[in-house]
């Protein structure tokens, strides 16, 4: 996809910017930009979208965002409360791929990096084992100066590419397709259909938010996402899903019918295909990893 463009500044005197952000809600548009982002959520919880990859995100999760690839954080419906005390707090990082020049990135020590680099086209989670010590350096890294700052640059993507376990998050088949002037279009959808995966969502009233006809609405959504958009709203409820097995202690019958699935069978065969996993596999992996 090609939405919404962002301008990222690098400030004065330095080629690459370094953030600490607390806010209320993280910045909720599909955008893209040329520089490569490497995130780390300190605190948040809710949905990602990376390329055509739909997932939950939470707290400690760390993602090398590619180059022009479509991206946006939807935190959870309290963050957006006016009453809430909920703040979402990330450490972000944003550099361009050559900033360093190409002769240097062609270097033969630096093979590891400029695959990563290549890799990263389809964005990366950064596997569990590598984020406490990547989370340090990201932190120096936020009062840093000098060469020193491009230094622990160095070492954060080093770190990234000595992990065997990051795991690529969009398809290898993605690419960008939305024009400029549809972002608005596609903001809608994703917008609608956040709100309102957990009942059926018919094909006319989809149609109706994107102002365009029922007939040419799953045509339009499948040239510009590669999936279909009943795909996607299987995607969007196995996120929510997941956080559900995650968070709570409901069975699965109960998540299964708040998800907007109406019947098991369809959900275990849905969370399936988009997972490789059972429900029972996911919340045991999950819990086997975070103890």
């Amino acid at each position: 996809m090609k939405p919404q463009l962002l301008k990222v500044q690098p400030g004065l005197n330095y080629s690459f910017s370094i953030r600490h952000d607390v806010v209320p809600y993280f910045h909720n548009r599909w955008h893209y930009h040329p520089e490569i982002e490497l995130i780390y959520i300190a605190k948040g919880s809710g949905t990602q979208f990376v390329g055509d990859c739909i997932q939950p995100f939470s707290e400690g999760d760390i993602l090398l965002i590619g180059p022009n690839l479509p991206h946006y954080w939807r935190c959870d419906e309290q963050y957006f409360q006016s009453s809430s005390i909920d703040n979402a707090e990330a450490i972000v990082i944003h550099f361009l791929p050559d900033f360093w020049s190409e002769k240097f990135i062609e270097l033969p020590e630096n093979k590891r990096i400029k695959e990563l680099i290549e890799s990263s086209k389809r964005g990366i989670s950064i596997d569990v084992t590598t984020r406490p010590k990547l989370i340090r350096v990201l932190r120096e890294m936020l009062i840093a100066t000098d060469t020193e700052r491009i230094i622990l640059l160095l070492t954060a993507l080093n770190l990234i590419s000595s992990s065997k376990k990051n795991v690529m998050l969009s398809s290898a088949g993605f690419e960008n397709v939305v024009q400029p002037d549809e972002k608005a279009t596609i903001n809608k959808i994703y917008a609608y259909s956040i709100a309102n995966f957990k009942k059926k969502i018919l094909l006319e009233e989809i149609a109706e938010v994107a102002h365009i006809s029922p007939h040419s609405f799953c045509r339009y959504f499948k040239l510009r996402t590669r999936k279909t958009y009943s795909r996607f709203l299987q995607e969007l409820r196995i996120g929510f899903v997941c956080k559900q097995l995650i968070e709570t202690d409901l069975t699965l019958t109960e998540i299964c019918y708040d998800s907007g699935f109406n019947n098991l069978t369809n959900f275990y065969k849905c969370f399936k295909s988009i997972t490789g996993k059972t429900p029972h596999e996911y919340k045991k992996e999950f819990e086997k990893i975070s103890s």
